[in-house]
């Protein structure tokens, strides 16, 4: 167990569990698998608030297969939105697995068209859900998710956005996705970034994960310099400030809960942290964090399991408290 030094990173035990662990989480994933739509319906109707339905809807929406069968449960519902929602968040990831994760110079022309043609029908879907549920927060946040997708002018994607934030101002998955829009690599730049992702923070309550944006707005102006010069970004003291604020406002503060959906946010605050330096920080999320370890944020950097070992290892081994 950690903190033993071994040689090498510590990779025993460690494995990337989309479920985190949850038996909530679980039990949905296996539930759209199974295509049980009682026990779909039962979960996501249970969530106490917008941001855990959004965190179940992301373990559904990426089950494989929804698009195979998803039309009969719409059939024999019509008058419930919840599985065109469904339809619609599911087409969205659907979308991106056709696209895949490389930069736009290196896709190709047919990804290109399959992508587009699948977030046709992901749109249609949640176009649908909020026209019948002006309120309904998930299908906002899809829609705010497939903005930079379907290319939408700035004014669309703010107000997709806004339709979100006014019904639930912190909206994690919200702000994340809004974030991707504004950066550079897609239709703004690191001004636009940087001034949402510093807005963000300072208006999230105390203990929120939206904090996490301004780690992850860091993480990609470091992703867009060159070799060297990355290292030099994240390590420079304005960055590190900008990290530690973020994270004592948010997992270290006081007011912080551990909840659905809190393991892939902390990973993004381990990571940035790691790489920025500020090992005593690092190390004191990576204990919160234990083994979750999350895809995303380290697919960036290659082998998941391996950079978060390394990472983790990292910051025990450099720890000053």
């Amino acid at each position: 167990m950690w903190p033993f030094k071994k040689r090498g990173p510590a990779t025993a035990g460690l494995m990337i569990d989309p479920t985190n662990g949850d038996p909530q989480v679980r039990a949905l994933v296996a539930a759209v698998a199974a295509r049980d739509s009682a026990t779909i319906r039962a979960i996501l109707d249970g969530a106490p608030d917008p941001d855990t339905h959004a965190y179940l809807m992301e373990a559904a929406a990426e089950v494989d297969g929804v698009q195979d069968w998803i039309g009969g449960w719409i059939a024999a519902e019509p008058h419930s939105t919840l599985p065109t929602l469904l339809r619609g968040c599911h087409g969205v990831f659907w979308a991106w697995e056709a696209r895949g994760a490389a930069r736009a110079e290196y896709t190709r022309e047919e990804q290109f068209r399959e992508f587009h043609r699948r977030l046709r029908i992901a749109e249609n879907a949640l176009d649908e859900v909020v026209d019948r549920d002006p309120g309904n927060v998930t299908a906002w946040t899809w829609l705010v998710t497939s903005a930079r997708g379907r290319q939408v002018a700035p004014d669309e994607a703010a107000a997709r956005f806004a339709e979100v934030v006014k019904r639930h101002p912190a909206h994690v998955v919200a702000h994340e996705q809004h974030l991707q829009y504004l950066c550079a690599k897609w239709f703004g730049s690191d001004e636009q970034m940087f001034a949402f992702a510093r807005q963000a923070t300072v208006a999230a309550p105390d203990g929120s994960l939206v904090p996490e944006v301004l780690v992850v707005a860091h993480i990609e102006k470091w992703l867009s310099l060159p070799r060297g010069e990355d290292g030099q970004y994240l390590r420079s003291a304005p960055v590190r400030a900008d990290m530690l604020a973020a994270v004592h406002k948010s997992l270290f503060h006081p007011a912080f809960r551990p909840g659905l959906g809190w393991f892939p946010r902390a990973n993004s605050f381990a990571m940035g942290l790691e790489k920025a330096g500020e090992f005593d920080a690092a190390a004191r999320v990576f204990a919160m964090i234990g083994d979750q370890v999350t895809d995303w944020p380290w697919s960036y950097c290659g082998n998941v399991v391996k950079e978060f070992a390394a990472a983790r290892e990292r910051a025990y081994a450099n720890r000053v408290g």
